[in-house]
């Protein structure tokens, strides 16, 4: 199994967090046991890559941070300007080559309510080397998922539009699950139980010559998925996005995640379905490696 990369203890490192408006030692950067956004998961946020020392795509991340507040009704007391100003300068005050980036917003402390009420609203940025999320030989042999029985849920019953930490209870069930069970990661299936993404990442299956991937009506239609939508149409590979039955999964020939931390994550088995790192995994895994580089020129 092709578990992810370990990292030291997140709130024991030297170096800055920013927080609020200002940097400040990385171990004072800390809230209190009585957040609002603790309590009731009203919190928000990003992950960005960074690529040869700077961020690739990031007004897009932090304008989806904006969104994402608004879906669960608050809004952030900083611009999109001042936050990927802050973004940069958290990048190059510690120096990340080739690493991640976390954003955060959430509700504070002013009181314990099922409603928000006049709670403030706190925005933290902090920023780490980190190579990749599953071990390096991951991207040539893939990674194994394991079907899970948890379901992303419907529109009418949560805020899917928001990149919101509460949705992600769900797949870290379905990840501890599918590590328990000997799987690198999860496959969730949507409420009407079509196919819909893995537990950090969406999914794309290719059969023949074309690309297929689910609809994102009920999960968050990533910045990389939609990278990759226009990649491949540079490439001159047709894509259907469309409802995906989990018993047409042995249908196809090659798999793949897309997300900023996964970046294009080749997938070989979903349970029992095999898949060949083909060569449509390949052209679409290069031309995001010469993407984001380049872009970083």
């Amino acid at each position: 199994m092709t578990r992810a990369v370990n990292v030291s203890a997140l709130d024991d490192r030297d170096g800055v967090i920013w927080l609020d408006g200002r940097f400040v030692p990385w171990r004072d950067a800390r809230l209190h046991v009585l957040t609002h956004g603790l309590h009731y998961g009203g919190s928000v946020f990003e992950g960005e890559r960074v690529y040869d020392g700077r961020i690739f795509k990031l007004a897009e991340h932090t304008r989806r941070l904006h969104e994402s507040a608004r879906e669960l009704g608050y809004q952030l007391p900083f611009t999109v300007a001042e936050l990927n100003e802050a973004t940069l300068e958290a990048v190059r005050r510690h120096g990340i080559d080739n690493g991640y980036v976390r954003p955060v917003a959430w509700r504070g402390s002013e009181h314990i309510s099922v409603s928000s009420g006049d709670t403030s609203v706190h925005v933290a940025i902090a920023t780490w080397e980190w190579p990749h999320v599953f071990s390096a030989d991951a991207k040539e042999r893939g990674i194994r998922l394991g079907a899970s029985r948890w379901r992303r849920p419907s529109p009418e019953t949560a805020p899917v539009r928001a990149k919101a930490a509460s949705l992600y209870n769900i797949c870290t069930l379905a990840r501890d699950a599918a590590h328990r069970a000997g799987f690198d990661d999860a496959l969730l299936l949507d409420y009407r139980g079509y196919v819909a993404e893995a537990t950090g990442a969406n999914l794309f299956l290719v059969a023949g010559e074309t690309l297929h991937t689910p609809v994102a009506d009920c999960f968050l239609a990533g910045i990389t998925r939609r990278t990759v939508l226009d990649l491949a149409a540079d490439l001159g590979i047709q894509v259907v996005e469309r409802h995906i039955l989990p018993r047409e999964l042995g249908e196809f020939d090659e798999c793949f995640l897309t997300g900023t931390a996964y970046e294009i994550q080749p997938v070989r088995a979903i349970d029992g379905h095999e898949y060949r790192v083909g060569k449509t995994t390949t052209a679409v895994t290069e031309a995001y490696s010469q993407l984001v580089h380049q872009a970083m020129a």
